[in-house]
């Protein structure tokens, strides 16, 4: 059995992921901003380093971290005040990086360090300038965070979900006209749901899969990769 910290785990993701983790019988320590959710075991905001710190104290030795973090904004960059953009940079990227930071200071024995970041870093998507900057940086993070803390055996990679049925996405999936839009451009023709993110990020933080690391793995229907035949 291993030790996990969630990290915004009353987000869909993060308590499709606790549930997961505690069904294969693993312990869980939950961390959120609130209580409006769940009810997490420490209460954190993720943006501040030193409360990151602290949260990985309370949680113990851990196998593994996960930050599932987030924020959406859809605007083209003209129409975004910076203080939306200063919001969905610390909503993603820096709870990221806070996140990196506190694991590269506790998990000296090693494990995993799971981000998330999307499909939108890794395709041009009209008016995602704000959420694909803040999600292009977790990938480098991602990147720069593995090959630095390789050596104490920590492992940092991604997930990089498509569109996902999340409250957060609600007024894109709520109407049935956005809706069926946005699965046409998913190549298996459908949305992603909570538990479908859920299962990758598990995948990542297994210490059965100690051989992965600075890897940002698509969860995406094909949204980022794939283009299929036009149905006429």
């Amino acid at each position: 059995m291993a030790h996990f910290l969630i990290i915004a785990a009353s987000s869909a993701i993060g308590q499709a992921t606790t549930a997961l983790l505690k069904e294969a019988g693993h312990s869980v320590f939950t961390a959120a901003r609130d209580d409006k959710k769940i009810t997490p075991d420490a209460f954190l905001d993720a943006t501040d380093f030193d409360a990151v710190d602290a949260v990985f104290h309370q949680a113990g030795s851990v196998d593994g971290v996960v930050n599932c973090s987030g924020s959406l904004l859809l605007k083209s960059a003209h129409l975004t005040s910076k203080e939306q953009y200063q919001m969905v940079i610390d909503a993603s990227l820096t709870t990221a990086f806070a996140t990196v930071r506190a694991a590269g200071k506790h998990m000296t024995h090693g494990g995993s360090v799971v981000l998330i970041s999307s499909a939108a870093a890794m395709e041009g998507l009209a008016n995602h300038e704000a959420i694909a900057a803040a999600k292009a940086g977790i990938i480098g993070l991602t990147l720069s965070a593995a090959a630095s803390y390789a050596g104490q055996n920590l492992r940092i990679n991604a997930v990089a979900p498509g569109l996902t049925q999340t409250p957060l996405t609600a007024g894109l999936t709520s109407n049935e006209t956005s809706r069926k839009f946005s699965e046409a451009m998913h190549a298996l023709g459908r949305l992603g749901t909570a538990e479908d993110i859920a299962r990758a990020i598990v995948f990542l933080l297994d210490p059965c899969n100690s051989w992965i690391t600075g890897q940002t793995l698509a969860v995406d229907g094909g949204l980022s990769r794939v283009r299929p035949k036009m149905k006429l």
